[in-house]
């Protein structure tokens, strides 16, 4: 059943008003709407009471709406905002998303679609950004830890002081960014795990095990927190439009190989047999590499991460002379049933509490399905409750 969206409308104009319930009845969607007809009480609504989504007038007879959303959100209000004007232009609409606002819609124009579309739109971006503070609490948990692990290595291992003066430098690197969400952040987090797997390298056999349990961590709550934000990007570059695919001739089993062995060390950890068959009258495709890699890295992180004993294993053969199917099959928890029409949905996770026990932001499946749609591809999950899942993507040789 679909939840019931709690939203406010503050407009001192009734038929405006009545026109906006209107359209949100005639839009079928579950809602409960909240209206104020001045400004100073919608304001003390949204300060006191929680809500999905909430509708402003562009003008009123005391303030602006760029001043109300001004308002709203140097008091602390973060719920989604989508102004509503009879006219407007396209310097309005940039300086009120500046200030904070989440769409900016035309009330000449509205319809039950658009309302829904735009409610939607901006309850997801609200989340996302939900995630990127969640993600910046980690990054900062994570950072206290690197300056702790600095001071311990710097006493007891004179050789690598060198090392540690470049994670200092990468630890002001990261606080620098820690406000920014953007193309940049990938940066130092690369920076981060690098220099953890060099000091884990040299730390195997004459470290004690402190610093080897604090290295790991530091490798691990980068590598997590990296995933993260690349997900989030990719999933907005797919979105927008504005990711590429670059096509390329590749060996498959190579590819496929390649990319089991990369993560060897995460089914070690849990002593997992991390299988591989392929039977392929000819290995070599045009494709995407690196997408193409992205979409095995999601599958098999996903296969590991839900599997505690058994095995992993990847198959590849060929199904037509032009199709080619690749399966990520394991031995894990399995998905129940009225989960797996949902599981490709962006930001859907099958457990959503805090304190699950599987991290993620729900965007692995969710890209893979996109991606595998640019490639003109297809991918389909068979799973059984404490038995397995078993996930089959097929792709053209050709894209």
């Amino acid at each position: 059943m679909e939840k019931t969206l709690r939203l406010l409308v503050i407009d001192d104009d009734d038929v405006d008003r009545m026109a906006l319930r209107r359209s949100l009845q005639r839009s079928g969607l579950q809602f409960e709407l909240h209206e104020s007809n001045t400004p100073d009480a919608g304001v003390q609504l949204l300060v006191s009471e929680l809500f999905d989504c909430a509708f402003l007038d562009y003008r009123f007879p005391t303030c602006d709406g760029l001043s109300l959303v001004s308002q709203l959100r140097e008091s602390g209000v973060q719920t989604p905002l989508i102004v509503l004007t009879g006219q407007g232009s396209e310097e309005t609409a940039v300086n009120l998303m500046k200030a904070g606002a989440s769409d900016y819609l035309s009330k000449a124009n509205l319809s039950g679609e658009t309302l829904v579309r735009a409610i939607h739109s901006a309850i997801r971006v609200h989340r996302a950004e939900c995630e990127a503070i969640l993600a910046n609490q980690k990054l900062r948990e994570t950072n206290e830890l690197l300056k702790q692990q600095n001071h311990e290595l710097e006493h007891q291992r004179e050789q690598i002081q060198q090392q540690n003066l470049q994670l200092t430098e990468v630890s002001r690197l990261k606080s620098e960014f820690l406000a920014t969400m953007s193309h940049e952040l990938r940066t130092p987090l690369n920076a981060i795990i690098g220099f953890s797997q060099i000091l884990m390298r040299q730390l195997k056999n004459s470290g004690s095990d402190r610093q080897n349990d604090m290295l790991s961590r530091i490798f691990t709550n980068g590598q997590h927190l990296l995933d993260l934000i690349n997900e989030i990007l990719d999933l907005s570059k797919i979105e927008s439009g504005r990711l590429d695919l670059r096509s390329e001739s590749l060996n498959l089993e190579e590819l496929i190989v390649t990319t089991v062995k990369s993560l060897q060390s995460l089914s070690e950890q849990k002593h997992l047999d991390l299988k591989i068959e392929i039977e392929l009258q000819n290995p070599i495709i045009v494709n995407d590499c690196n997408r193409l890699r992205q979409i095995l890295v999601n599958l098999l992180s996903n296969a590991i991460k839900f599997t505690d004993a058994g095995y992993v294993r990847v198959t590849a053969h060929d199904v037509t002379g032009d199709i080619i199917e690749i399966a990520v099959e394991d031995t894990g928890i399995g998905i129940e049933p009225q989960h797996i029409a949902h599981i490709f949905d962006a930001f859907h996770q099958v457990d959503q509490s805090v304190a699950r026990s599987h991290q993620g932001t729900g965007l692995g499946l969710a890209i893979t399905n996109l991606l595998l749609e640019m490639m003109k591809g297809k991918i389909s999950v068979d799973s059984q409750i404490g038995q397995g899942s078993c996930f089959r993507l097929q792709i053209p040789r050709q894209i």
